[in-house]
């Protein structure tokens, strides 16, 4: 018997047409690259021959390889659009996200060809992802007037909102709801703050009252703070590295003063009184002289003033700014905000751990950078400073600028807003620093040189405030328009838009993977 042979085998058909060819990849040519490093500009490694379609993570794995690095460091990449290429209003940078071929020899400026060695700066990023939000997981109701502050607790267990209706409010956040109605002030509460330790929150009001209040049991610590005789502009906690068990608490005024109180006593310290208009901010930083903190103030009287933070002398006055200024922002920000809390949420055992958490914390950003201070105000510009350039107690550099008429130079001008900047904020890691102003725009600067970055566009009203993710890489907008727009720093374009809102945003801020927002319609969401 003859063996059978097995049918034919069908030619697959598409749509009655045989199957298309598969396309072989395209050759690609090889490049010549030299990785530097973005903080000091030195070379990792030699430089390589590359295929240029080699993807962005083969980039990473060979990085690292080279650098021999026992963990692996994520970094970004990109490449600096030199000075005449980079068109006004421009990105300064292409971020490689794809490939050097999609990125680089592909971008519209045509700038680089396969026969240039390309200078690609690696900047290391955070180990840990933050997840973006992507929706309104929920509403909160309860205030009966707009939201005029919102601060979340260092480790984001808590929320404190201020709103116009003289109360303060708690949320938790482990299940999204109202926890205590912290009430007190007879006007509105202007500004919430919370003591890096997450053990006391302080208020400041309309009234012109600081109050102190337990989050556990949202019942008021001790008596009103009274003294200032206008509103309370801003608050700010001694850094938990310098005083761990009892910080002291600053408030500026529209009274012109500051006041330094020490809560041990519930007095005041003393008062810092060169400004003559209202003080519209005050930071306290964790440098100085000896290390042992500063206090930041701006004002309307168009000067940032620096005072050593024991006993409240006045170090310098920065008199650049040519209108009110309006906010302030330092690279130490975050660290001085969470403390001791890092990503991996591990509480310290006593104050002395806490202290030495935090201390640890700050002197690894400021070993890279030291502690800098951005100012920007209504005339349109910010300016960068570098006023205490090391950690040490070197007094030649003040003796220097005192001898030259006590001006000390910034760093860098950041100009390019068409209106009033409302808002500057460092991001976390230090090195991008983001400004909000009523032109409708957010800019990216470099955050240690000023180096113009990046315009993101896209709200159709006044930006008010600005807040970054825990690693640095979205930030996020509120803005007059109702909306929040979350960026991607890869493609400096809108990553989520966040609607929702029925009226303006006045307040964001972010902690792991949650944003909170509140505004003129009286509603919290997150």
């Amino acid at each position: 018997m003859a063996t059978l042979l097995p049918p034919p085998k069908r030619q697959k058909v598409y749509h009655g047409i045989p199957e298309p060819e598969p396309e072989l990849p395209k050759p690609s040519q090889n490049i010549v690259v030299q990785f530097v490093s973005d903080d000091d500009g030195s070379q990792l490694a030699p430089a390589v021959n590359l295929p240029a379609n080699i993807s962005r993570d083969d980039l990473q794995a060979l990085v690292n390889n080279l650098a021999k690095n026992e963990e692996p460091v994520p970094f970004q990449f990109h490449i600096t659009l030199p000075g005449d290429d980079a068109k006004a209003g421009d990105a300064s940078r292409i971020v490689i996200s794809k490939s050097i071929e999609a990125d680089v020899l592909s971008h519209s400026s045509q700038t680089f060809s396969p026969e240039d060695i390309l200078l690609i700066r690696c900047a290391p990023q955070s180990v840990f992802r933050v997840r973006p939000a992507t929706r309104c997981s929920s509403t909160l109701t309860g205030h009966t007037s707009p939201i005029l502050c919102a601060s979340f607790s260092p480790t984001g267990s808590l929320l404190a909102t201020g709103s116009g209706d003289t109360n303060a409010r708690l949320w938790d956040l482990g299940t999204e709801t109202p926890s205590h109605t912290l009430s007190g002030h007879r006007g509105w509460v202007l500004c919430v703050e919370w003591e890096t330790l997450e053990r006391k929150l302080a208020t400041g009001g309309h009234d012109g009252n600081v109050r102190i209040w337990d989050p556990k049991t949202g019942k008021p610590v001790g008596d009103v703070l009274k003294g200032h005789s206008k509103w309370i502009t801003s608050l700010a906690w001694e850094p938990t590295h310098i005083n761990a068990t009892t910080p002291r608490l600053a408030s500026s005024s529209k009274d012109g003063t500051v006041r330094v109180w020490s809560l041990a006593t519930r007095r005041v310290e003393y008062t810092l009184g060169g400004h003559t208009q209202s003080v519209n901010v005050v930071r306290w930083g964790g440098g100085g002289v000896g290390g042992k903190g500063v206090l930041y103030t701006a004002s309307s009287d168009r000067t940032v003033k620096v005072w050593d933070a024991n006993g409240g002398k006045l170090l310098h006055t920065l008199k650049d700014h040519a209108h009110w200024v309006t906010t302030l922002a330092l690279n130490t920000d975050f660290v001085l905000r969470t403390g001791p809390f890092d990503q991996t949420g591990k509480r310290p055992a006593s104050d002395a751990d806490a202290q030495a958490a935090a201390l640890r914390r700050y002197n690894a950003l400021v070993s890279v950078t030291p502690e800098l201070l951005i100012s920007g105000s209504d005339d349109h510009t910010l300016f960068l400073w570098s006023l205490f350039p090391s950690r040490t107690d070197d007094i030649s550099a003040s003796a220097e600028a005192a001898a030259k008429g006590g001006k000390l130079k910034p760093v860098a001008r950041l100009t390019g807003h068409q209106r009033q900047v409302s808002h500057v904020a460092f991001s976390p890691d230090g090195r991008w620093a983001a400004s909000a102003a009523w032109d409708n725009s957010v800019r990216v600067w470099e955050g240690r040189t000023g180096k113009f970055v990046a315009t993101l566009r896209g709200h159709v009203s006044a930006v008010y405030r600005l807040t970054w993710s825990a690693d640095s890489r979205l930030l996020v907008s509120a803005s007059r328009d109702t909306t929040l727009k979350i960026w991607d720093l890869k493609t400096y374009k809108i990553k989520t838009d966040l609607p929702g809102h029925t009226d303006e945003v006045y307040c964001v801020d972010f902690v792991a993977d949650k944003i909170v927002s509140g505004g003129r319609d009286r509603t919290v969401k997150m």
